[in-house]
C-alpha cells in the first residue's frame, strides 16, 4: 500500500465550515464588494429597517467625504444584516452593529469632518435621534 498524498493549495483561500453571506476576493489589487441585504426584518425590528433603508437611500446626496460615506455605508449594512432575517437578533451583536452605525454619524453631526456641509450636519443628527428613539 502507498501512504496518501498531500496536497497544498496556494492558489485561493481554504475554507473551513459554513461560509454563508461571505465574500472573498484574492489576487486583486482593489476590491470594491458588496451585498444587497433585501429580505424582511426579524419582528420587532421593521422600523429599525425601514430607518437604515432610507439612511443609505439618502446618503450619496448628504455630501459626505468618500471614506465617512463608505463607514457610513458600511455600518449600516452591518444593522441590516442583524436584524434581517425570522430569527431574533442576538444582542450583543446587534448592539455591536448598532453602535457603529451611530459612532459612523458622530463625527459628521459634531461638525468634525473637514468639508461638512450645515445639512450634513443636521441629517447626521437626525439620523442619530431616529435611530436612539428606535431603540
Amino acid at each position: 500500500m502507498s501512504e496518501p498524498h498531500q496536497v497544498n493549495n496556494y492558489d485561493g483561500p481554504v475554507i473551513h465550515g459554513g461560509v454563508s453571506n461571505s465574500q472573498f476576493a484574492w489576487n486583486n489589487e482593489k476590491v470594491d464588494q458588496k451585498q444587497e441585504n433585501n429580505g424582511a426584518a426579524a419582528p420587532g425590528f421593521e422600523a429599525l429597517s425601514a430607518l437604515v433603508h432610507d439612511l443609505l437611500r439618502q446618503l450619496p446626496e448628504v455630501g459626505l467625504a468618500a471614506q465617512d460615506r463608505t463607514d457610513t455605508e458600511a455600518a449600516a449594512r452591518g444593522v441590516l444584516a442583524e436584524i434581517t432575517g425570522a430569527a431574533t437578533p442576538e444582542p450583543g451583536r446587534f448592539r455591536h452593529a448598532l453602535n457603529a452605525l451611530r459612532g459612523a454619524l458622530v463625527p459628521v453631526a459634531a461638525g468634525l469632518t473637514a468639508g461638512v456641509t450645515a445639512g450634513a450636519q443636521e441629517w447626521a443628527q437626525e439620523a442619530i435621534r431616529s435611530l436612539t428613539s428606535l431603540v
